[in-house]
């Protein structure tokens, strides 16, 4: 049966353009209208987007569900447009701000939090991308409420608790690469595919190779990720240093070169202080790498434990010397493959299926 699905991303970056992407190709029966705003001024995004779309005459449309992201300030949206107050509204959170590391140029996010907190308790529906965004959102709402002078009601958490479910960003089956691929484990070509932010490491990832060439271990590097204007100057000493090692440099702009170089690379590196599922790392390992990832956030629902190295994030020192002792023990013995199954599309299209027809359903009972 067809269905009029009104999608709604108010901070349209990379991984939430792909997702959206995904759904409209994985449900072509329905119609869908989109609504998307440009990924800058992240303050004025997630606290203006309702008024930005204040004029927007689909909102004035029937519609038989709403799919939001988080960024979208949804109990504003409702209530600036009453006529959306009976659509049944499913909430995405590619990531939820009660657990984004503050940068020193940043101080405190009180109102990021509000409006996630807010488009939870206005949606009928919240899904999480995995389980550690589900589990840090809802630790993090609790330690909020716990500010809270007085009035705080009863039972707020558990009920966000209730009406929250967990089903991944899927990566597309074409992208699973064959079981048997080769691996060079004598010299590996390592890659580091994240965004070029302080919260991806790239100042573990320096004392990391750092470590390697005190070692002598041979390695090839790639380094690739959207890059800014502005960006940690850690990768130029990166760069400086590790230059005839290098294989590739900078962002990829053609899907077709960056899914080529996963193919070539051997083992997909992570040094992340902060990822809310990791879609470099399951798109990587689809492709046939082998993971080494820090044991912290996401990652454990993916990677196996003997190619996570010990998280300590509180000295990046002897992190580094753990991963280096990780990559020697999987570098030793040929290592196993471990493709993300779980996350493919043809696996996870049902899990969306069931979340969508769950909330049309409820039109009728309203």
């Amino acid at each position: 049966m067809t269905h009029r699905i009104l999608l709604l991303s108010a901070y349209d970056a990379a991984s939430h353009r792909r997702w959206r992407n995904q759904l409209v190709a994985m449900f072509p029966d329905h119609h869908w209208q989109t609504l998307t705003l440009a990924p800058r001024f992240f303050q004025w995004r997630i606290r203006g987007n309702p008024v930005s779309w204040l004029d927007e005459p689909c909102l004035q449309q029937p519609w038989d569900l709403i799919v939001a992201t988080s960024m979208v300030d949804l109990a504003t949206l409702r209530g600036l447009n009453p006529q959306l107050a009976n659509v049944p509204c499913l909430l995405y959170m590619h990531e939820n701000q009660f657990a984004f590391p503050v940068s020193e140029q940043q101080h405190g996010r009180v109102e990021p939090q509000m409006v996630n907190l807010y488009s939870a308790l206005a949606a009928d529906a919240v899904v999480f991308n995995s389980i550690w965004n589900r589990d840090s959102f809802l630790e993090g709402v609790a330690d909020f409420l716990n500010k809270m002078p007085d009035a705080v009601p009863k039972g707020l958490v558990e009920n966000l608790q209730h009406k929250s479910d967990v089903i991944p960003v899927p990566i597309e089956d074409h992208l699973f690469a064959e079981p048997d691929r080769a691996i060079n484990l004598d010299c590996p070509h390592l890659v580091w595919n994240h965004r070029w932010e302080y919260d991806k490491g790239p100042d573990r990832l320096l004392k990391f190779l750092e470590s390697l060439e005190r070692r002598k271990r041979p390695y090839r590097l790639s380094v690739v990720g959207e890059g800014f204007r502005s960006y940690p100057k850690v990768f130029d000493q990166i760069r400086s240093q590790c230059v005839g090692r290098i294989e590739h440099w900078g962002f990829l702009a053609s899907r077709a070169d960056y899914d080529g170089l996963l193919g070539k690379a051997d083992i997909v590196l992570s040094t992340a202080l902060h990822d809310f599922q990791g879609l470099s790392m399951l798109e990587a390992m689809a492709s046939g790498c082998i993971p080494l990832a820090p044991d912290r956030l996401a990652y454990r629902e993916y990677v196996p434990d003997e190619y996570r190295y010990s998280s300590h994030e509180q000295d990046s020192d002897a992190e580094a010397e753990a991963a280096v002792r990780c990559l020697e023990r999987l570098t030793q013995t040929p290592p196993l493959r471990c493709q993300p199954e779980r996350w493919r599309a043809s696996v996870l299209r049902g899990k969306y299926q069931s979340a969508f027809d769950e909330l049309i359903g409820m039109t009728g009972s309203r």
